[in-house]
């Protein structure tokens, strides 16, 4: 392996910048990650411990194994909208009795941990993360069923969320439920579709309608725990697996389940299981990515500080120079890295890319892709040596590679180079974004241009004279809300990634999803689509 050399001088001005900047926007995303975990607030925090129970994470901090590691998932989900912070329920990825589980915990403290519209799409994620990456699945459950003001938006997609944990169960990836208050209507049916259900008597309530809708609807008058108790679903039913006495022995119960899953990762375990830090201090990640989007930096100084040893075998490094690509190991396990070097993606990167990601393919080798991309390159003379073709050379094969992805959005992810470079509609395994990253067709002065150019286009068309004033006012008005809409929260609230990272944890959240994905074989691709050439 070649070792890095760094060139970083973290006491030059524009170092210094760059993580001022930086660090304000990681201020704004702790404000974010606060408010996530404030649950419905201090008054709904106060009232659920007075009842005798726990908060999610308190339950997931039981469930993990002591000391271990929790990567939590899509933790702003539904940022800027009209739902609180989080989505009203916690997923993410923790070990317990040594297993890698995919865990998902609703909160009761938000609106009774009924399901909005973001709270299904984060459920919906964990799920398909799970199935990707062979992860078995723990549910805590505690929710209201449906915010039903929203239910037009959630019943006919909420469905596949049940329909998940049975194809789950019949990929032999184990799911556990363990209910902890109410489970009614479609809620009820998350312990009805798991493998093992726990329940907790006098506390657990599993029915698919309460008493008054019975009521309304029967005629018949019954109260809780004759129509969906723990004790009677325990000794009538036969829908609870096993009954709890309180919470901490159904997360106990919880344990025990997995404990006995004699569960076998079908990956290849790490080359080095014992693998060198980097040479380069990971807190010099917050100088590397530029404040401004348009001076691109070098990847190589990011590799530095996030693969082992800061070792790193570069594949075609005289060719196609904006995209550096090579092989390095992360946490012991291979990796083949493409990362952008000068944003714009050129005919030669292109090709370079497409072999690349058929080599990693032939060697069975998972791809991390570190973007910080503009896109393809226009123009006449790149259309005319076929920058269209070799750019769906690349999309071809990162469409068609089958070792798994891991992509970071580390600056700018514009126009197709978000594409090619893995963005979310390639489904990369896990995918996560620099506070400082953006997201977008193309830049946010790029895109008020060309409306302004085809405005003018237009008026001249017409005969008209051209309104400066108004042109000018709606460059304005399109740029402040590119600007506000590529941003990193607003992307991640809407799930367009699986969380927004501190730079500083790139390498461990990147070793966990390693680890995670192990779970699962990892074989290249035997074919791919019609290279046009």
């Amino acid at each position: 392996m070649t070792t890095l050399d760094s060139s970083l001088d973290p006491s030059s001005p524009a170092y210094r910048a760059n993580r001022e900047a930086l660090l304000d926007r990681l201020a704004e995303l702790d404000v974010a990650l606060d408010q996530a975990r404030a649950g419905g607030g201090e008054k709904y925090v106060t009232r659920h411990h007075k009842r005798g129970k726990l908060l999610p994470r308190e339950r997931i901090e039981l469930l993990l194994d002591p000391d271990s590691p929790f990567l939590e998932l899509s933790p702003v989900a539904a940022y800027g909208t009209d739902f609180p912070v989080g989505a009203s329920v916690v997923t993410g990825i923790g070990v317990v009795e040594g297993v890698e589980c995919l865990v998902v915990a609703n909160d009761p403290t938000v609106r009774g941990g009924a399901v909005n519209p973001w709270s299904l799409a984060k459920t919906r994620r964990a799920g398909e993360i799970a199935l990707a990456n062979r992860l078995p699945m723990v549910n805590l459950v505690e929710s209201a069923g449906a915010d039903l003001p929203t239910q037009a938006e959630i019943f006919i997609p909420g469905g596949r969320v049940f329909r998940d944990l049975t194809r789950l169960s019949a990929a032999k990836i184990p799911t556990v439920s363990v209910v902890f208050g109410n489970a009614t209507a479609g809620g009820a049916y998350v312990p009805g579709m798991s493998d093992f259900t726990i329940m907790i008597r006098d506390r657990s309530q599993v029915y698919l309608a309460g008493p008054p809708l019975v009521k309304m609807a029967t005629g018949e008058v019954t109260d809780d725990e004759s129509l969906g108790g723990a004790a009677m679903h325990a000794t009538r039913s036969g829908l609870a697996d096993f009954l709890a006495s309180d919470e901490r022995d159904g997360i106990r119960l919880a344990r025990q389940c997995v404990r006995r899953l004699n569960w076998r990762k079908q990956g290849p375990p790490p080359r080095n299981p014992v693998p060198q830090p980097p040479k380069y201090d990971p807190e010099e990640l917050l100088g590397i990515a530029s404040a401004d989007l348009k001076v691109p930096f070098d990847p190589r100084e990011v590799l530095a500080r996030v693969l082992d040893g800061s070792e790193f075998d570069e594949f075609k490094p005289g060719y196609g120079t904006a995209l550096v690509t090579g092989w390095g190991e992360l946490h012991g396990y291979p990796v083949g890295v493409l990362a952008n070097a000068r944003g714009v993606l050129f005919s030669e990167e292109a090709q370079k890319a497409t072999q690349f990601i058929q080599l990693a393919n032939a060697a069975d080798t998972p791809l991390v892709f570190l973007q910080n991309t503009t896109g393809y390159m226009v123009g006449t003379e790149y259309e005319q040596r076929g920058i269209i073709k070799h750019g769906a050379l690349m999309i071809n094969a990162v469409s068609n590679s089958t070792v798994p992805h891991l992509t970071v959005n580390l600056g700018a992810s514009y126009g197709a180079g978000n594409y090619g470079m893995c963005g979310r509609a390639y489904e990369p395994r896990f995918l996560f974004t620099w506070p400082n990253a953006k997201s977008a067709v193309m830049g946010p002065a790029q895109l008020a241009g060309v409306l302004s150019i085809v405005a003018r286009q237009a008026a001249a068309a017409r005969g008209r004279d051209y309104d400066e004033d108004s042109d000018a006012a709606m460059r304005m008005m399109v740029e402040q809300q590119i600007e506000s809409q590529s941003g990193a929260l607003f992307l991640s609230g809407r799930l367009y990634d699986d969380g927004v990272i501190d730079p500083r944890d790139t390498r461990t959240v990147l070793g966990l999803c390693l680890s995670a994905i192990h779970n699962g074989p990892v074989k290249g691709a035997d074919g791919f689509g019609v290279f046009r050439m």
